[in-house]
């Protein structure tokens, strides 16, 4: 990816895609500095690395009224946990870079003078690890019945690192509608005989899960995400990303 000018920046917190009404998002990421210096640092500071840290900060155009808008969601995901997925200025297309984690909803601010349209602030910040990998399901692709996503060449999974997906549900329509998603693996991309790695809950509403594998190996090292729709008419858009670490 060549240098680029922040024009389309995605961003899905839990499940509402917050692309449409905000203007600023940052993500930024770091470890704390431990000091352990003694008398054989020759005179000059020596640090460890502690804790990891991630945070993701947004602001942009107020709207209410409906669980999609970005007041009915950031107040019921105050001080709750959940998926937050960001892209790199892209339109979070299949194979696009994605950087994501489990979030806490620490803080949410509205209101500004009269005259200003109306603004919110939020942060969320971390409680997995940030993950940097690629989505996996574009949000803008309407599913009515059971299928598949493209596959994707993450890598095998070292042991000790895992496989996490986060999955974002942005809209539901239909009578009983229900979707279950998971994410397969293959040694290949034909996934003749895919693996479930992972399974998300049933999902009826609009929301966000996020998964991750249990630390062991896995050498299969094409991915895919699935889904099982069931209902009368059913329809769903929803976001997915995936990624080692």
């Amino acid at each position: 990816m060549a240098k680029t000018v922040l024009t389309n920046v995605r961003c899905f917190a839990v499940g509402v895609d917050l692309t449409s009404v905000s203007n600023k998002i940052e993500l930024s990421s770091e470890v704390e500095t431990k000091e352990a210096t003694n008398y054989a640092s020759q005179g000059y500071k020596e640090v460890m690395g502690g804790l990891a840290s991630a945070e993701i900060s947004g602001e942009g155009q107020w709207e209410a009224l409906d669980a999609t808008k970005v007041d009915d969601a950031s107040w019921a995901q105050v001080g709750g946990v959940g998926p937050w997925s960001v892209s790199a200025n892209n339109d979070a297309s299949v194979g696009a870079l994605a950087y994501f984690t489990s979030a806490l909803r620490s803080d949410y601010k509205l209101g500004d003078a009269v005259g200003e349209v109306a603004p919110w602030t939020g942060t969320a910040k971390s409680s997995w690890p940030l993950v940097r990998g690629q989505f996996a399901h574009p949000p803008g692709t309407a599913r009515t019945t059971t299928g598949f996503g493209t596959a994707l060449q993450l890598g095998a999974v070292p042991a000790g690192k895992r496989l996490y997906a986060a999955l974002h549900v942005l809209s539901v329509a239909g009578t009983t509608p229900s979707i279950t998603a998971r994410v397969e693996s293959s040694v290949d991309n034909t996934f003749a005989s895919p693996t479930t790695r992972l399974t998300f809950a049933a999902a009826n509403a609009v929301g966000g899960q996020i998964l991750r594998t249990a630390g062991t190996a896995i050498t299969d090292s094409w991915w895919q995400v699935a889904w099982t729709i069931s209902g009368t008419t059913p329809s769903f858009l929803f976001a997915a990303a995936l990624g080692i670490r």
